[in-house]
């Protein structure tokens, strides 16, 4: 709780300096080319690492860069990580793509996406990406550097950004899960390991 309210103080504290940047630079802006998130309507909340993340993935769409469709999953999210895409070919419109062809194109970059991570998906009744699950991208960019999918350059800006952002313990918690999961799996095949084992001392005692 008291990390909650370090970290709500801290981002108040940026915009104070930054409205104090505002009031010596721009101070004749007028307030309709302002936007604000606490007074202007239409927003959602965006990972700050999310740049980052848009640049690995079109590294690893060559030809077919799927950052931006990432992005636009993100801007059409109600503030929560599950979105329903009712019409996929505004959402294929959204992503830059258009022509006969433009929501099969924009299915290909969503597969994509389900590929490294950054999208979890449910069939319904626009299709096979009705229900969409959006991914911590910060969990995604870590595999795919595990996975050697990442160059060192690109993730040393990631590695630099999450601490400045403050979110270096979500990459704990993904590579904890991780090993969670291989040491239930361990454990898994050293019970099927056992019964089999088992099973060959019964059959030998028998014959």
């Amino acid at each position: 709780m008291a990390n909650g309210v370090q970290a709500k103080k801290k981002r108040m504290n940026m915009a104070e300096r930054a409205q104090q940047q505002m009031n010596i630079h721009f101070p004749d802006v007028p307030s309709a080319w302002v936007w604000r998130r606490r007074t202007n309507d239409g927003y959602t909340t965006l990972p700050r690492t999310l740049p980052l993340a848009m640049q690995a993935i079109d590294a690893q769409s060559k030809g077919q860069p799927g950052g931006h469709t990432l992005f636009c999953l993100w801007a059409r999210s109600p503030d929560h990580p599950l979105i329903t895409i009712e019409h996929p070919a505004t959402f294929a419109s959204e992503a830059g793509f258009d022509g006969e062809r433009a929501v099969d194109t924009w299915r290909r970059r969503m597969k994509k996406l389900r590929d490294l991570y950054f999208i979890q998906t449910k069939k319904g009744p626009s299709g096979e990406f009705h229900y969409v699950l959006l991914l911590n991208p910060n969990a995604a960019m870590e595999r795919m550097r595990t996975v050697g999918m990442m160059q060192d350059g690109l993730y040393a800006r990631f590695l630099d950004r999450v601490i400045e952002v403050g979110a270096h313990a979500e990459l704990e918690a993904i590579r904890d899960y991780w090993k969670l999961q291989r040491e239930a799996q361990e454990a898994a095949d050293a019970a099927v390991a056992k019964q089999i084992e088992a099973a060959k001392k019964a059959k030998t005692k028998t014959a």
